[in-house]
């Protein structure tokens, strides 16, 4: 790409103390057979190897590839981050890699090509592919599952509908999503308050309430399994399942402002939010028996994930 022509994709990788997986992300986009892209590498305060990585790449690409720093190197969290990388973005489109996955190499033509065919879309997902076979070893890559979306694929669905269906579990908050950056600008980008658990949902009920959002059945997204990621490091400090009550008091107030007391996303919040103890323990283990039986029923080598 000519430094001087705007990118169609303006892709925003965040990290922090990600040097054993930062350039395995940064050359994922590398590899994209759309060529018409930008990446910006926002450092959230790293301590490590990783920000010499990112400044590298970014003094060796002519101007392809930023590097993003907040005031005085500081670690504000990955809402803020990706802030800063939405600010900077120049494409029409954002798509958000998170610096320990990968993208398959068609992900960003293939959905450039679904959002230039569906203009009243705002966004596009589709299923993740679990990786364990990132290490090489055999036993992990027989591990390898995508998984389930949830909901029917291949079709738009209109706002706020998904809201309930994330709320529910029934489908499954997006990663690996391109969006038009006219509708990231439109909705504010993250809520910053939220610094590293539940930003993601935050930021796809904003979406999800403010345009139609198209979900393939296509899979585009390579989510490392590994035990130093965010999800598994908060269930071991046990943060997960307390960050989902301020999320839920969040979208409450939300839907309020936006004027939609009454819809089903509402309802479920509120009644989520009056729930005993006990009621939530016993969700986590119906979810974590849902995604034992996808792992089940992924293990046939047709349905294994593969670079």
């Amino acid at each position: 790409m000519n430094k001087r022509s705007e990118p169609q994709v303006s892709v925003v990788v965040i990290f922090k103390d990600e040097e054993a997986f930062l350039e395995q992300a940064i050359e994922s986009v590398f590899v994209q057979t759309l060529p018409s892209w930008e990446m910006l590498l926002v450092d959230d305060g790293s301590t490590d190897g990783s920000t010499a990585i990112a400044r590298h790449f970014a003094q060796q690409a002519d101007g392809q590839v930023r590097y993003l720093e907040h005031r005085g190197h500081a670690n504000l969290g990955m809402s803020a981050a990706r802030n800063l990388g939405l600010s900077q973005a120049a494409g029409e489109f954002v798509s958000l890699l998170d610096a320990d996955d990968e993208l398959f190499p068609h992900a960003l033509e293939e959905q450039v090509a679904i959002l230039r065919a569906h203009p009243g879309a705002g966004m596009v997902y589709g299923p993740l592919a679990y990786w364990y076979g990132w290490t090489g070893l055999p036993e992990d890559k027989t591990r390898d599952f995508i998984y389930p979306l949830g909901v029917p694929s291949d079709r738009i669905y209109e706002p706020p509908s998904l809201i309930a269906l994330f709320i529910q579990d029934v489908a499954f908050a997006p990663s690996g999503m391109l969006l038009r950056r006219s509708v990231v600008e439109q909705v504010g980008g993250y809520e910053q308050s939220f610094r590293d658990l539940y930003e993601d949902q935050v930021f796809a009920a904003k979406i999800c309430r403010t345009t139609p959002v198209y979900v393939s059945s296509r899979c585009w997204y390579l989510y490392r399994q590994h035990a130093d990621s965010c999800c598994l490091t908060a269930a071991r400090e046990g943060r997960l399942e307390a960050s989902r009550q301020p999320f839920l008091r969040w979208l409450v107030r939300y839907l309020e402002r936006e004027g939609l007391t009454g819809i089903d996303a509402w309802n479920l919040a509120r009644a989520e939010l009056r729930r005993e103890p006990w009621q939530r323990w016993a969700r986590r283990a119906r979810l974590g028996a849902v995604l034992s039986l996808a792992r089940r029923l992924a293990a046939a080598p047709a349905g294994a994930a593969r670079r």
